[in-house]
């Protein structure tokens, strides 16, 4: 079975209630929830984490790799734009990581527009709402099946 971590950072807890015409109106446990059942149809277990902090996102990035989990689904929030320690802790594993952003970023403030963890990861996926982690999920298995 594929192990996949799911990481979410800063004010995504707030989903489904925060700024619902950019983000939507569905929750972060209703999201999870959803991953996990479409994990489960790719003979994949799931492993959900949010976090607003820095630290704690690295610890976890750091983890992953320490519990041999395949793969990670980030979305890292604002800390895109300028957590440099964030970029090295991915940098710094080998397990693949697609980014997520359900915004399109590039259609947003300019300061959105640059992202410093795209580089070390594997892909991203920016602006297509929640769907954008479905299509991570998929994405994730065929890198996975690739690697072994």
């Amino acid at each position: 079975m594929k192990k996949i971590l799911l990481i979410n950072g800063p004010n995504l807890n707030r989903l489904g209630k925060r700024e619902p015409e950019v983000y939507g109106s569905t929750s972060l446990s209703d999201l999870e929830e959803m991953l996990l059942k479409k994990a489960g149809t790719y003979d994949a277990a799931l492993t959900a984490f949010q976090s607003n902090h820095e630290g704690d996102i690295i610890d976890k990035l750091h983890w992953a790799e320490d519990d041999g989990q395949d793969g990670i689904i980030l979305n890292p929030g604002a800390y895109t734009h300028y957590s440099y320690a964030i970029r090295d802790a991915i940098a710094s594993i080998t397990i693949p990581v697609i980014e997520v952003h359900i915004s399109n970023v590039h259609q947003r403030e300019s300061f959105r527009h640059t992202s410093v963890t795209a580089p070390v990861t594997a892909g991203q996926i920016v602006g297509l709402g929640l769907m954008g982690y479905e299509l991570a999920l998929q994405a994730m298995i065929e890198i996975i099946k690739e690697r072994k």
